[in-house]
């Protein structure tokens, strides 16, 4: 599975010291090798803004020279959505890289995807329409297309969680879909399986990266006035609480905090709850066979 990285703040904020950690999952202490991205609206003084930097690379996010650059460029922005991608439905192609980049009313979407999604197969037509050959650019592209059908032009935040919310679960019957989306107003996160958040606000702590021995103090960072949620895949830090989101969870974060909610659920398909049944048995046998690797070692 892809691991997701996404921020939201209140005031522009800096991603460099959480993509500085995420990175490093891109085939250095995790095996998502196959290509990573990130994609951010630059922000306009202290207001968000609409226009959008976006990069992406099949190489993997450890050793990319791109990412590397982007270790050190001072991102200053309210929305990022980022991805380090294992791939399981596509080539490991630039084309297949999240995030995904689309035009809907006049605002740039971004959009990456963890999961597999089995038999979606959605009429698409109009407008959106994938390049490459993953599932998740397939789900998105039909995403936009509903959106464009329910709504004349940009609603508001809670109106287009509302309408997401009918949306999601018939995608999510597919199989694993959690998703970070951003069209620079806001910052959705739906969890189907594994999602998590922290929101970071003063008085700021000095936090402990787990992928990194690097170790920040947030104090001298931000001001009394930032407030950011970072939300990903995998927790960043080890000594934050980070808060998992339930499955089936979709929540839209505005200035630095969730300002609408709405629950997903969805059955799934035969196939694939076969598929997640699977991956389940799978997951337990690496998880037995790690403890009784530890216990040989001890």
């Amino acid at each position: 599975m892809c691991q997701l990285l996404g921020m939201n703040s209140r005031l522009p904020a800096s991603l460099t010291l959480s993509f500085t950690g995420f990175s490093q999952r891109g085939g250095c202490t995790d095996h998502h090798a196959d290509g990573w991205g990130i994609a951010f609206f630059e922000s306009e003084g202290n207001l968000p803004g609409k226009a959008a930097r976006y990069f992406v690379d099949k190489e993997s996010a450890s050793t990319s020279a791109i990412a590397q650059m982007l270790r050190s460029y001072p991102i200053k922005s309210h929305n990022v959505v980022a991805h380090v991608r294992k791939a399981t439905v596509g080539a490991v192609t630039l084309e297949n890289c999240h995030p995904f980049v689309r035009e809907l009313w006049g605002r740039y979407w971004f959009f990456a995807h963890n999961g597999d999604l089995k038999e979606f197969n959605p009429p698409l037509h109009g407008s959106f329409r994938p390049v490459g050959s993953t599932d998740s650019e397939q789900a998105f592209c039909w995403l936009l297309q509903e959106l464009n059908k329910s709504h004349a032009t940009v609603p508001s935040v809670q109106e287009l969680t509302h309408t997401l919310a009918e949306l999601v679960p018939q995608i999510s019957q597919h199989g694993t879909f959690n998703f970070l989306l951003s069209n620079g107003q806001a910052l959705w996160a739906h969890a189907s399986t594994k999602l998590t958040y922290v929101q970071r606000q003063h008085p700021f702590c000095k936090v402990q990266l787990k992928d990194e021995d690097v170790t920040v103090d947030l104090s001298e960072l931000n001001g009394p006035d930032d407030r950011l949620v970072i939300v990903v895949t995998e927790p960043l830090t080890t000594n934050e609480t980070w808060v998992p989101m339930e499955n089936g969870e979709l929540l839209a974060f505005v200035d630095g905090e969730p300002v609408a909610r709405a629950l997903c659920k969805a059955t799934l398909t035969p196939v694939a709850a076969a598929a997640a049944a699977q991956r389940e048995k799978e997951e337990a046998a690496k998880a037995a066979a790690l403890a009784a690797c530890c216990t040989s070692a001890a």
